[in-house]
């Protein structure tokens, strides 16, 4: 089985195609740039939705639905926002086999529409704030895609609130930028850094834009969760104004936020290792997969009789377990399926086990490697029954930590500072990829030309910037101003 997957280090792109491919998590679809996302791989974006869904409610938004189509006129009202989405556009110019007096836009994102309708509902500083997030697809015109990461259709939230004042509205946006970050770090076990956009890498449209940034298994950025700050300026565009309470006319002050597919990519890039997936237990479809063992006809029935009694065991417990009782297949086959496909635990019983009245516990996130190297031990002998449960509960504890811990320490071992030349910058870049951390006193012409010579761009002015007032490795000016450079998907 893992022998149909390309290593890392030969090919990571070929590696990730060969994970989806092999853990059934999607496949490519008839029209060009789409993908059919299969059940195994839309279970882990139920996982984002339930994780992200619940922190919405509870910092007080609620969930509607907006069209697909928009009026293109709509896009043109906000000229920064038409600029940067004109590329990207699908627009329908036939409808019932006429011509349309008006094309229509197929959903890139929401915020005309939106604004729109926030025109319709607001009148007064008591109808405000609006909290609303809507679960929808949107398509954007890739010319280069890749699955989850960049698709021309994908999945995503779109939040949009409206407020009466500015400082509100920047409160919104930081605080969704921390929802953001608390699921990724504890519900997908991925470190991220939390910043501000530059002027070029910015959403169309927004005053400022945040995000969370992650490092993928190769080094590479992934840009894993976006909040923007968009002032007045669809709230101008729209119309959406009320009176204060000094009876004086305002327009509102708007933001959206917005988390896709992509974090299903990134859960793929930054845990999996050449056998495949490493999937952290808060999101995996499946928990504990139970393998059971035997050899002679005569040992089947207690072995399968004992393993059933285990799955109905760590059932009851709340463990999303799975019994592999596949017939035709060897349990070697079985150990290297259920690896691929990045399960936490794996509980083996066989003859001695049930003689024993024990289970053995594998887990995913670590490897003969990795104990040799001090890490935890790959497998648990002679695990009472009577407290499987428990341990495995315990157990997925211990790897959701794990998982977090290793992708926080590569992170870190590839993240570069103390560069004080474009010459440094360029060959830390070639010969060892990664974060660079940097300081930055440049324009975004120089950002530009950087991109250009380098194809790293910056990711984000992170707010944690304890390094103090240096020297640009660029422009040689003094700044405190703080830039994380990194070539990104």
């Amino acid at each position: 089985m893992a022998s149909k997957i390309t290593s890392r280090r030969e090919d990571y792109s070929r590696w990730y195609l060969d994970v989806i491919r092999e853990a059934q998590l999607a496949e490519n679809a008839p029209v060009r740039g789409c993908m059919v996302i299969k059940p195994y791989g839309y279970t882990l974006w139920e996982a984002v939705q339930s994780g992200l869904d619940r922190r919405f409610k509870e910092t007080g938004h609620v969930n509607a639905y907006f069209p697909l189509f928009i009026p293109k006129s709509f896009l043109e009202k906000e000229k920064e926002h038409v600029e940067g989405f004109s590329p990207e556009l699908a627009v329908v110019t036939i409808g019932g086999g006429e011509e349309l007096a008006e094309p229509l836009v197929v959903r890139p994102t929401s915020e005309t529409i939106i604004g729109y309708m926030y025109s319709q509902w607001v009148q007064s500083y008591r109808d405000l704030p609006i909290l609303i997030n809507q679960w929808a697809n949107v398509v954007r015109w890739e010319m280069r895609t890749r699955p989850f990461l960049r698709t021309l259709e994908f999945l995503w939230q779109e939040g949009h609130t409206a407020h009466a004042t500015a400082e509100e509205a920047l409160a919104e946006t930081l605080q969704m930028l921390d929802v953001y970050a608390d699921f990724a770090i504890r519900d997908a076990a991925i470190p991220v850094i939390k910043g501000r956009k530059s002027e070029r890498e910015k959403f169309a449209g927004a005053v400022d834009s945040y995000t969370i940034e992650a490092m993928m298994g190769n080094g590479w950025a992934l840009q894993s969760g976006t909040s923007h700050f968009l002032g007045q300026n669809f709230a101008k565009a729209f119309d959406i104004k009320f009176l204060d309470q000094n009876n004086a006319m305002q327009h509102a002050w708007t933001t959206s936020w917005g988390l896709s597919t992509r974090m299903v990519g990134a859960v793929i890039m930054a845990h999996g290792d050449d056998q495949g997936l490493r999937l952290p237990p808060v999101m995996a479809p499946i928990q504990a997969v139970i393998v059971p063992i035997y050899k002679k006809e005569e040992e089947r029935a207690a072995v399968m009789d004992f393993a059933r009694a285990v799955e109905a065991q760590l059932k009851a417990a709340g463990v999303r377990v799975h019994f592999d009782g596949r017939e035709e297949l060897t349990p070697g086959f079985k150990f290297n399926d259920w690896e691929m496909r990045g399960v936490p635990v794996r509980v083996e019983i066989g003859p001695k086990d049930v003689a024993n009245n024990a289970v053995v516990l594998a887990r995913r996130d670590s490897s003969r490697e990795i104990e040799a190297a001090g890490g935890p031990k790959a497998k648990q002998f002679g695990v009472p029954v009577e407290g499987a449960a428990a341990a495995v509960q315990a157990l997925l504890g211990e790897i959701q930590a794990s998982l977090l811990s290793q992708a926080t320490a590569h992170r870190e071992a590839n993240t570069h500072r103390g560069i004080a030349s474009y010459d440094q910058f360029k060959q830390a870049l070639e010969s060892e990829g990664g974060f660079l951390r940097v300081h930055w006193a440049g324009s975004s012409e120089d950002e530009d030309q950087i991109k250009a010579d380098t194809k790293a761009t910056i990711r984000c002015f992170p707010f944690d910037a304890p390094e103090g007032e240096g020297v640009c490795f660029y422009t040689g000016q003094r700044t405190e101003r703080i830039a994380i450079f990194a070539r990104a998907y």
